[in-house]
């Protein structure tokens, strides 16, 4: 904890001094590792009834990036990381599981950042995670991260700088288990842009009321104590009218509400919109995606929050 938290100092302290979107910018090369851990059966329990993963002995398919949240931010608060963790902003992850987990597995985790791309909308760089039991892969995820910064051109190139290739073999993010104010969170963007609300809608099955210290308890859980999901005052600081829930937990709850989702293998989310809380949700799926948007009535017009895929090893999702 201690680690985490000068991490965070370090990252406010040198986040008003980087210049996101500079040409040239280059990401660093090395690699934030944890060694073999186990994992701690208190927090693993709390997140498991906050996010609605049943107690059926497997990990959640999301808890080696909450495990690995420290990595990230001890690598996105490097002096030479060319971001500032103020303010960025996850948009995406993909997350593949090659075998199911058990809490008695001692996970040996890396973090490193492989390739920066501009964006209609900034610069975002694509943050790896892999965890490794006895030296095999056993789990990873690659995620996008939002600097939002003055472009010059409102379309993405698609182009990027990839410091993954031949860095050989690795030994496991979340950002959003333990960020302090304006670090980097597993939320969403406060953005204008309007998804069509009904032109892709998934059958609606179920609403969640989701009360007013989610972030709170959720933080608690996961380490995310980011303000902008604590308290409405704190939010409003960094722009929200609201406090608002955190992105990897609507990923997670949305996952937990799978038939057996100790066998997701695969999952892509997209995070579209933040959660304002208090608030009420529907949570949409087909068996295959899954959307969670705000509630017919609730003066959002159906907006969506959240998209995304998984699958299982048997091909059901």
């Amino acid at each position: 904890m201690a680690s985490l938290i000068l991490s965070l100092v370090r990252g406010a302290a040198t986040s008003p001094f980087k210049r996101p979107g500079r040409p040239g910018a280059v990401l660093p090369a090395g690699r934030e590792t944890r060694p073999t851990g186990a994992v701690a059966p208190g927090p693993l329990a709390a997140y498991s009834r906050i996010c609605g993963f049943a107690e059926s002995g497997t990990l959640p398919v999301t808890y080696p990036h909450v495990l690995a949240f420290p990595l990230a931010m001890r690598l996105m608060t490097r002096r030479r990381f060319p971001l500032p963790v103020t303010g960025l902003v996850h948009t995406w992850i993909e997350i593949t599981a090659h075998r199911v987990l058990h809490p008695t597995d001692r996970l040996e985790l890396t973090v490193y950042a492989a390739r920066l791309t501009p964006h209609r909308r900034g610069t975002e760089v694509t943050v790896v995670t892999e965890a490794r039991l006895s030296g095999e892969l056993v789990w990873e995820s690659r995620s996008g991260y939002l600097s939002r910064h003055a472009t010059r051109t409102s379309t993405d190139t698609g182009a990027g700088t990839d410091t993954s290739a031949g860095a050989g073999p690795s030994t496991g993010t979340d950002a959003g288990a333990g960020t302090g104010a304006g670090a980097t969170t597993e939320t969403t963007a406060p953005t204008t842009e309007t998804t069509p609300a009904h032109a892709q809608a998934l059958p609606v099955v179920a609403e969640w009321r989701l009360p007013a210290d989610l972030g709170r308890r959720y933080g608690a859980a996961s380490g995310d104590r980011n303000p902008i999901h604590l308290y409405p005052l704190t939010a409003r600081l960094f722009g929200f009218p609201r406090a608002i829930a955190h992105g990897m937990w609507t990923v997670a709850r949305c996952l937990a509400e799978a038939p057996q989702p100790h066998l997701i293998r695969t999952v892509r989310a997209d995070f579209k919109a933040p959660v304002l809380l208090p608030g009420t949700v529907t949570y949409a799926s087909d068996g295959t995606g899954f959307q969670l948007r705000a509630r017919e009535g609730a003066g959002e017009g159906g907006r969506v929050h959240l998209t995304g895929t998984a699958a299982a090893r048997d091909g059901r999702s």
